[in-house]
């Protein structure tokens, strides 16, 4: 099996290194990450910027058992940068050669409305237009050290679980799981909801006015058992389809 795993924390980052060392069970590892830090991208490309593939040549990075059933690339670019340069340079213009497109770990939740603006699963999204089976996996912690081992035991489970049922061209999977012990996996919905107070006001070392990405989360519909946020929120892994196609079609 051949397998692609990108992830928007960059390619130092804990939850791909995690999620490397779990899926060099099923196959072949190619790696192709960010040099760093491109969280929130959601479906953003590169179009007015050279990008750079470049084999990362780090004997430091994991473990060296890993190393035989690894390739490891950075660029420069977004997400969805990482996934067009696998297909189209290093599996030479060929997707079905990608047997999986395997995102993140993520640190931090990208269930409810993070789902559109997620880097993470905006590479996904990618690989779901190019019919390559492709789940995002995050955590509910943005803390660089985060606890995984809870949620380790069930990815390899899932993993193989979706798979073996197959995804629809355009479908994806975005599996987010909450911090701590679990109580199992829910199928899910994407929960409805916004952010509020999203813009806190500071001033720079020059008394210049500036503003800072914040806000709060507000859940519309709190109770309802079917959502990810209600899985997450009483310690289920959430397991959420999603799908390219954004055509509304009960206005049709």
């Amino acid at each position: 099996m051949e397998i692609l795993i990108t992830n928007d924390d960059g390619w130092g980052a804990k939850g791909i290194l995690t999620l490397v060392r779990i899926l060099t069970q099923l196959g072949h590892v190619t790696v192709v990450a960010p040099d760093g830090p491109r969280s929130g991208m959601s479906n953003a490309i590169s179009v007015q910027q050279p990008m750079y593939l470049r084999p990362l040549n780090d004997p430091n990075w994991g473990s060296e058992d890993w190393h035989s059933n690894a390739t490891v690339y950075t660029t420069n670019g977004t997400p969805s940068d990482c996934v067009k340069l696998a297909i189209d340079v290093i599996f030479e213009g060929d997707p079905t050669r990608i047997n999986l497109l395997a995102s993140g770990i993520n640190h931090g939740s990208n269930a409810g409305i993070n789902v559109i603006y997620s880097g993470t699963m905006g590479a996904c999204f990618v690989g779901a237009e190019h019919a390559i089976p492709s789940i995002g996996y995050s955590i509910d912690d943005h803390n660089p050290e985060a606890d995984f081992s809870f949620f380790e035991p069930y990815i390899l489970e899932l993993t193989r679980h979706l798979l073996e049922e197959g995804m629809p061209y355009g479908v994806c999977y975005n599996i987010n799981a909450p911090v701590g012990p679990l109580e199992g996996v829910r199928w899910t919905r994407q929960c409805r909801g916004f952010w509020q107070k999203e813009m806190e006001e500071r001033t720079d070392d020059n008394g210049n006015k500036y503003y800072w990405l914040t806000g709060e989360f507000v859940n519309i519909e709190p109770e309802e058992e079917g959502t990810d946020i209600w899985a997450m929120t009483h310690h289920y892994i959430s397991v959420h389809p999603c799908t390219i196609d954004q055509t509304a079609y009960a206005e049709i």
